[in-house]
């Protein structure tokens, strides 16, 4: 889905004049974020960069994915990295690395239950690492639900042409 379309479904379901006056814009430049923006003069469509395209734009400008994490927490989650295997990692050992790294995450849990059970606290460097290991994890799970998506583990799928092979 395109940012624009993005924006027009949610700023339809409180009404754009309300975006506007809470964002302190006019009410034309919330239409315009709602439509297809074009850098071609001669083109018809009146729609304009909106928000989601300036931070699409300040990552692609950067590098840097600070400013989407930020907007994340701020929405109440965060930003999850697909660790993404190398092509010939992705088979039997990939979901054995897998099963080890849920292995280390349920040591992980029983470092914390054993913190509170006899510390009856967590630190903050202990929360810290609590939420590397779980970003990571994450991570982890991500990348290997993108790889059965893909058909990475079907052996009837093409990996080469991204579709099935012949005769499945």
């Amino acid at each position: 889905m395109k940012s624009h379309e993005v924006l027009k479904q949610v700023i339809e379901e409180v009404g754009a004049k309300r975006v506007a006056a809470d964002l302190k814009v006019s009410n034309s430049l919330v239409y315009k974020w709602c439509q297809e923006p074009s850098d071609d003069p001669a083109d018809e469509r009146s729609g304009t960069r909106n928000p989601l395209d300036r931070v699409v734009a300040l990552l692609a400008s950067t590098g840097d994915r600070r400013p989407i994490e930020w907007l994340c927490t701020q929405a109440g989650g965060f930003f999850v990295v697909p660790l993404e295997p190398r092509e010939s990692e992705v088979d039997e050992r990939y979901v054995d690395h897998t099963r080890s790294l849920l292995a280390e995450f349920s040591e992980l849990l029983q470092v914390m239950s054993d913190s509170i059970t006899h510390e009856n606290r967590i630190d903050e460097a202990e929360a810290a690492e609590i939420r590397t290991q779980w970003q990571r994890l994450q991570g982890y799970g991500e990348s290997f639900v993108r790889a059965c998506e893909a058909g990475r583990f079907d052996p009837r799928h093409d990996r080469r042409s991204g579709g099935q092979k012949a005769g499945s």
